[in-house]
Parts: C-alpha cells; structure tokens; sequence
C-alpha cells in the first residue's frame, strides 16, 4: 500500500497538486519537507526526481517547464535551502516559465529564536513571484486552506510564472497513512482575448501610413501560427522583420544576425533604419546594438505585444496590447495595407552584402571562439533541441544562420549564467529527439553540479567552449582598461575531464580546427552514456579575431 503522510497540511498540498495536474515534483533532500516527499513520492500520478543541490533542482524544474509548457513544482526542507532556488525563481519571473515553489518551513513559534535552519521564509521572493502564499500550521478553516492554495496553482498555470507556497511543518514529520485527502481543482475558464475593434483601427491607420516599419522578435517558443503571420508580414516593402535565433522563427527576408547589420553603419543610415512603428513581441532582446540603436533613434511609436507585461527596452513605449501575438496578428492582418517603400530592400541589400563579408573573414581567419562557432552550429543535426548558456555563447551564435528545423533556447529572463547546464539537463527530460547543450567554460564550471543528477539522458551532448576565463571581458573595452582584468576574466587552467569521469559522461576534447573537425564526426551518433566534447580556444587571441571581424564588416 502507498504511504501518504499523516500530516493534515501537507496532505491538502499534495492532494491540491494532484487535482490540478502537476505531473512532475523535483524534490531536494532534507528533514522538514519529509511530509511532503513521502507523499509525493508515493502517489502514482505524479512523477518525482531527487536533485541534492537546490539552485540546480529549480533551474532544472525551469528547463522543464519550458518545454511542457505546464507547471513544475519544486519542494525543498526549511532555511538555506529556499534561498538557493531564487536565481531560477528570478528566470521564471522574468521569462514567464510556470513554477511552483513548495518549501516546508519550522512553525512561528520556532522562527527567530536560534533554532537550527530556521530563517524568515514569508514572502522571501515577493520582488520576483506572482503570488506568496504562506500557511499555517493551526489553520480552522480546512476550505479556506484548500481555496488558498488552488488559488495559487491556479495562478502559475494561467498568469506562467513562479509562485510560493511556504508550508510550516512541526514534529513529527515522518507518521503515515494509507489514505489521502480529496481536492477539487479550482474550475476557471481562461479569459477570452478581445481587442476593441474601434481602437485597432486607430493603430491600423498609423501602420498604414507609414512607409517604415520593424517588427523585432525576441526570444518565443517554436509556434507554426506565428511564422506564418511573419511571412505575410514580409510581402510589404515598407515592413522590415529583424529577430534573434531564440525567436525560433526564419525567412529569407528576416534580418538573423541583428549585430552584423547594425554595427557598421554611418549616422545617416542609422537615421534611415529608424523606423516610424516599431511593433515588438517575445523575450528579451540579446543585441545590445538595436537597444543602443533604437534608444537613440527612437520610432516615433513603439507598440509591445504581450498578454503579461510590456518592458519599455528602449524608452519609448506608446502602446501594450495585452493579448497573445497570434491573436493580434489574426485581427491586425485583415487591417493592413501594402505600402509602397524602399526600406525592407535596402536593409536586406546590406544584408546580402555583410553574409558576403561574413563567409570570406570566417573561412579565412584563424582558429578562435568565431571560427569554433561556425563549425558547431554546422555541425548539430536536423531536428535537434538546442539549448545555449549566456555570455559570448548567445552572442556569438546569433552572428550565424541555424538551420531552421532546429529549436533554440536559453536562460534570457535574467541572462545570468548560473543554471544554465541544469536549464538545459531539464529540458531535455521532456523530449525524445536529440538534445545539444552549448556552454562557455565558466558557464559550465559555476554549475558543475548539474551532473550530479541521475536524469541525464543518454542522448544529451554538452559542448564546452573552453577559452579560459570570461572571454567576453576582453572584448568588453572597459574591463581592459582597467588593473583588474584578472578580476573580470577570472583566468584558469580547469577541465572538465576528471568531472565526466566522476558523472559517468563519455570525454571528448578537440583543439585545433582539424580535431575538432575528427571529433565532431562520430559526437552526435547514439551512446549508451551522455557526451561532452571539450574545444580549446585561444584566450589572448578570439577577442582580437572577433574585434577585426567587425571592423571587416565595414570596410
């Protein structure tokens, strides 16, 4: 017979979970949430993973929810331990990845009196969650406690972001029972989107007047509806459509490498790429040029599609529809007309000429980070997951073109590199095809942890970029100027050989162009354990190669 605790609170948790489809609890070890791990564990819908370090529990719980696209949960016993989930709380917040916190907690009369991992828990993340939800022990109530805590299930599943259920728990904690308590899920239908129809006349008339448009998607989960919303988009003249490689959308008419565009351009035809209308949808945005860009040349209207929240990025927000982008595009098309301009072509003319310049300095240059790039990218198969960590890595591969048939993501909620590997560990849980996880050194040692996990698949492939240290710190002008680069660069002589033997992962390592090449050959094929191909990069050297690939942009 299944063990459920006797612990009333912890069963209308557990019950309140189960009535509202949350299908996968990452569980950390410890003492005080034993009521709840019991429970968990022991219910056959719900499927339970054991992750000891708590920050990579949760970004593997974000990696997760990224791609199901539902909620994850995520327990943990009381004190440090809480603390440790807030870098991937903070990336759920930002990037609308549905989380439920669940952290088990010492009663108030135990709080604040030198009582051992005991810290102030109520409300701990309330600058980054939806919605704290802190019970207690003695409640009277048992509806009102069942209302409370489908309430707030009920809010990470339709608002996607992460929200706290603090559950105090006091001796004992490990009594049982063979039965657990029924709850029924909070039954709401999803609001119905609705733009006034009045209104969006107003702004199809604008759209329709002026001969200069962007539209920039940032970072979007794969959705068939939208691309071809784009597509029909691109048939204006007067409409230019830029995106990031983790907007997971293309076109021959889509500027990809927003970077290589921009940089070398003179004052007035950055004054021409200003554009009347900017429409922007999706995450963060990963060019630090178009921020720049378009801070400075501002559009004369800046309207932001979301159903959630609209960041004014570059401090001229004028509108936020606050609807999905599909549904706006649905009822925005029938609205436009084509307007006679030269702006969409000119743009993709530049475009044209910087791929030229782009392929001759790349199949030219020397061995660096740049070249490393272009062969992985090549390199990775059809159909294939691809998840990268932060830093030089999203940046360098957004100056390349990825093969449109491969998924791309990374952490851009806060663009932090802490939980990046756990991030991408995570995701590829949730799909059966093939899974490449591109890192940079840093990167990968800071969350060296997340191969103390027993969920790794054996399809999964880590590439390291081993360049020894923050490489992005030299090409950064500031730091360099400094007497304290060792102290951006952070400079080391690891790798992360010894780290694959411990985790059971097959070693690879490549670095020079030719062994890299021999390595990448057979990197992909099926294993009966996970890979890591480790590529060594010349430190002193890649900020120069990249900074002279610019500077060949311009000429």
């Amino acid at each position: 017979m299944p063990q459920f605790p006797k612990n009333e609170l912890a069963q209308i948790v557990i019950a309140s979970c189960i009535a509202n489809a949350i299908e996968h609890v990452i569980i950390s070890p410890g003492s005080r949430n034993a009521p709840l791990t019991i429970g968990f564990s022991n219910h056959p819908s719900i499927k339970t993973y054991s992750i000891v370090d708590e920050r990579c529990a949760a970004f593997f719980a974000v990696g997760m929810a990224q791609q199901l696209r539902k909620p994850v949960a995520i327990v943990c016993t009381s004190g440090s331990a809480l603390l440790n989930y807030y870098p991937a709380i903070s990336e759920a917040f930002y990037s609308n990845i549905p989380l439920l916190v669940i952290s088990a907690d010492r009663p108030k009369h135990l709080i604040d009196i030198g009582d051992g991992q005991t810290i102030r828990q109520e409300n701990v993340f309330q600058n980054h969650i939806l919605a704290s939800v802190n019970l207690e022990e003695n409640y009277t109530d048992l509806n009102a406690v069942k209302n409370i805590i489908n309430n707030a299930i009920f809010k990470v599943k339709f608002e996607k972001g992460p929200v706290h259920i603090n559950v105090p728990f006091d001796e004992p904690l490990y009594e049982t029972s063979e039965n657990l308590l029924v709850v029924d899920a909070v039954i709401e239908a999803e609001k119905q989107e609705h733009i006034d129809d009045s209104l969006l006349e107003v702004f199809a008339r604008s759209w329709n007047a002026s001969s200069k448009k962007m539209i920039l998607v940032g970072e979007y989960f794969p959705n068939e509806a939208l691309q071809r919303q784009l597509e029909y988009f691109v048939n204006d003249p007067s409409v230019l459509v830029l995106i990031e490689n983790t907007a997971n959308v293309s076109h021959p008419k889509f500027i990809n490498s927003i970077d290589k565009l921009i940089f070398p351009l003179e004052d007035n035809e950055l004054e021409f790429f200003q554009p009347d209308i900017l429409l922007s949808l999706g995450g963060l945005i990963v060019s630090k040029k178009i921020k720049q860009h378009l801070r400075k040349y501002q559009p004369k209207q800046h309207w932001h599609i979301d159903t959630k929240r609209a960041f004014d990025t570059f401090l001229c927000l004028k509108h936020h529809f606050k609807v999905s982008p599909n549904y706006f595009f649905s009822q925005f098309i029938i609205k436009v007309t084509t307007v006679e301009s030269n702006y969409q072509q000119f743009w993709l003319s530049k475009k044209a000429g910087r791929l030229l310049k782009h392929k001759n300095f790349v199949e030219n240059c020397e061995y660096s980070d740049l070249k490393v790039f272009d062969a992985l990218l090549k390199s990775i198969p059809n159909n294939t997951q691809l998840q990268l960590s932060n830093s030089s890595v999203i940046r360098y591969s957004q100056l390349f073109d990825v093969n449109k048939s491969i998924n791309v993501f990374c952490n851009r909620g806060t663009s932090g590199i802490d939980g990046s590997t756990s991030t991408a560990i995570g995701a590829a849980n949730t799909i059966e095809g093939n899974n490449v996880f591109i890192t940079g050194d840093i990167s990968f040692f800071y969350d060296s942890n997340a191969l103390w996990n027993n969920y790794i698949p054996t399809n999964f492939r880590i590439i390291v970029v081993n360049n020894g240290g923050g490489g992005i710190f030299r090409f950064i002008p500031g730091p360099q100027k400094s007497n304290a680069l060792d102290y951006f660069e952070t400079p080391h002589n690891l790798t992360a050989e010894h780290l694959c033997k411990m985790y059971k992962l097959e070693y690879f390592s490549a670095c020079n162009s030719d062994s890299l090449k021999r390595e990448l050959t057979n990197f992909y094929e099926d294993s009966e354990q996970p890979k890591l191909l480790e590529i060594f990069t010349p430190r002193e050297e890649n900020d120069k190669i990249l900074k002279a690939y610019f500077n060949n942009l311009k000429e």
